[in-house]
């Protein structure tokens, strides 16, 4: 049976202890991380989430106590009692590398059984048994470091937030539905049959209610809920930093989250970030880079080259600029002889995943080969390549597409898989930018409207709201994308806090008076009492941890997240429920084989 701590309290973490602490008796807890017999010596490695501790057991060791040591295996839980002594055979790679423990008194609190996997720093396990025993996975110390690390950073926007007169306030997670943009989670209600609560995409009109409410300044760190598909950086269930004020501009909110990156990053990686950062519009970032997310670490911008083949002959470039798009083209500089002709076909077939129908490229090696030169002129050919800064050594790649928004995201996608690919990116300091007045709209071809790009909640610039019935889509949203090394990581806006030019926003957006009061009635309403004007944004915590920290998914940074199938392998959810729940909560559900 497992032993009791009667008698016994932890007086020190393991990685904790010094050379300071020789001659000191001290009592440890934690797991086993490695038990080594000698004979009459023995040795345990004792594990807590400072570090290791080495206990050690000899002739003089007490025999109940040599015993327990001797039967120890990796995983048990012990509290040790001791004292602390100079090690005989020191580890420099160790902290506590100078000393060991002593052992007078030792207590097996657990016993276990040999684990899946060996509990060390970088497993090479597969995800999906690291994710079915995350209790275990988290014990490795460069898993504990992560969490740890995403703790530091919550403190951090806590201190910081408060230190600028937010107020931290909970809004509920049991809300209406108010679909526009993902699916929400829905709840039914017991209380009231056939009607539910959705649980929260973002806190976004609560948070603009409480700006009606006086509180001027608010902060929450806000579990959110999207029914969507998930990436790398993706979760059903997420956390934000989420604030909003007022009284403000977008000049003042944009100051506010500079300020926290400044701090987050000086405080947690002691990296100093300048401020303020550069800002760049949504139709440049569009332009130069492909993306509303650029990564400005390396170069290799967007050209167009629509005017170079404005009379072309050739169907390809012809067909996409009389559809209304564009040729454009990226120039990978100097690996012509890197990038063969068979990883090029290679990356022909995975830009079709981004819409573009193919890539038309020219190799300019030592032997000059091209997919598309020989079907243009020798002025085009010429044109082409002066405009791209084309030298001998260069790899000309082109997207034409008569939907420029094609264009733009498979060359971007290719701009940065060329960068990994190559060794190109600056990582010798996080690059940080702004991204300012995006498009207001976005035409839902699915849907046959029009589409709010951030939500309806927006204010539109002011010198284009007389667009927003006859022509949305050249209203621009005073709405603001914090970029960071290529990821967004923080996003806000400038609010509506006229109710007659929200509801002519949800005109704008199809709505009819009637839909727009059902569903959002009680923020119209409310905005008829006096509201301020205001403005915010929130943050991506897990996003910005995984960033900060260097990891390459999200799930690094969560203690216990889900896969991509939204399924969480160790508890085994979803899953069915009992049938008289189902009843209560008068729900009826027919056999999933035969939905499926």
């Amino acid at each position: 049976m497992a032993e009791l701590m009667t008698g016994l309290k932890r007086s020190h973490y393991c990685g904790e202890l010094r050379g300071t602490e020789i001659g000191k008796e001290v009592t440890v807890c934690g797991w086993v991380q490695r038990q080594r017999d000698l004979g009459q010596l023995i040795f345990i490695d004792l594990r807590d989430r400072t570090g290791l501790i080495q206990l050690a057991f000899d002739d003089h060791t007490d025999r109940a106590v040599f015993d327990k040591a001797f039967a120890a295996r990796a995983e048990f839980v012990l509290a040790a009692k001791g004292v602390v002594r100079e090690r005989s055979s020191k580890n420099p790679e160790l902290p506590t590398g100078d000393i060991e423990m002593e052992v007078t008194d030792l207590r097996v609190l657990a016993k276990a059984e040999t684990p899946p996997f060996e509990i060390v720093e970088d497993s090479n396990v597969k995800e999906d048994t690291r994710l079915k025993y995350r209790y275990l996975d988290l014990r490795r110390p460069d898993m504990q470091e992560k969490i740890i690390g995403r703790h530091k950073i919550v403190k951090v926007a806590h201190d910081y937030f408060d230190q600028n007169g937010f107020i931290e306030i909970e809004t509920p997670n049991l809300i209406k539905s108010t679909p526009e943009g993902a699916r929400d989670y829905l709840v039914p209600s017991r209380v009231f049959p056939g009607e539910f609560f959705a649980l929260p995409q973002s806190p976004q009109l609560l948070k603009q209610l409480l700006m009606l409410s006086g509180f001027d300044r608010y902060m929450q760190i806000a579990r959110c809920f999207r029914d969507e598909d998930l990436r790398a950086d993706r979760q059903p269930e997420f956390t934000q930093i989420d604030l909003e004020m007022s009284f403000v501009d977008q000049d003042d909110v944009m100051a506010i989250g500079e300020g926290f990156m400044k701090k987050v990053y000086k405080e947690v990686l002691d990296i100093d970030i300048e401020t303020p950062f550069r800002r760049m519009t949504w139709h440049e970032a569009m332009d130069r880079f492909g993306s509303d997310k650029p990564d400005l670490r390396f170069g290799m911008e967007l050209t167009d080259l629509s005017d170079c083949v404005r009379n072309t002959e050739f169907k390809v470039f012809a067909g996409a600029l009389a559809g209304g798009g564009s040729v454009r083209g990226i120039n990978l500089k100097g690996k012509a002889e890197a990038l063969s002709r068979k990883e090029i076909d290679k990356l022909t077939e995975w830009i079709k995943a981004y819409g573009a129908k193919g890539l038309a490229w020219t190799r300019l090696a030592e032997k000059e080969t091209s997919s598309y030169e020989k079907f243009l002129s020798a002025d085009e050919v010429a044109a082409i390549r002066s405009t791209m800064g084309a030298e001998p050594g260069d790899v000309l790649l082109l997207v034409a597409s008569d939907e420029n928004a094609v264009v733009y995201s498979s060359l971007g996608a290719l701009r940065c898989n060329l960068a990994a690919r190559f060794d190109l990116i600056d990582t010798s300091k996080p690059c940080l930018l702004w991204i300012t007045d995006f498009p207001m709209f976005e035409y839902s071809k699915e849907d046959n409207r029009w589409v709010a790009m951030h939500h309806p909640f927006t204010m539109p610039r002011p010198e284009d709201i007389e667009k927003l019935n006859t022509n949305p889509g050249e209203v621009c949203a005073v709405a603001y994308d914090m970029v960071l090394n290529g990821n967004e990581v923080g996003g806000g806006s400038i609010r509506i806090n006229d109710p007659e030019l929200q509801e002519k926003m949800f005109e704008a957006l199809g709505f009819t008076p009637e839909e727009a009061q059902k569903r959002f009635g009680f923020l119209i309403n409310a905005f008829r009492y006096g509201a301020p004007p205001h403005g915010g944004m929130a943050f991506g915590l897990d996003r910005l941890v995984m960033l900060m920290l260097g990891c390459d998914s999200i799930r690094e940074v969560i203690a216990f997240p889900k896969v991509a199938s939204s399924s969480d392998l160790m508890m085994e959810a979803p899953a069915g429920v009992d049938a008289k729940q189902l009843e209560e909560l008068g729900i009826s559900i027919g056999n999933p084989q035969e939905q499926a």
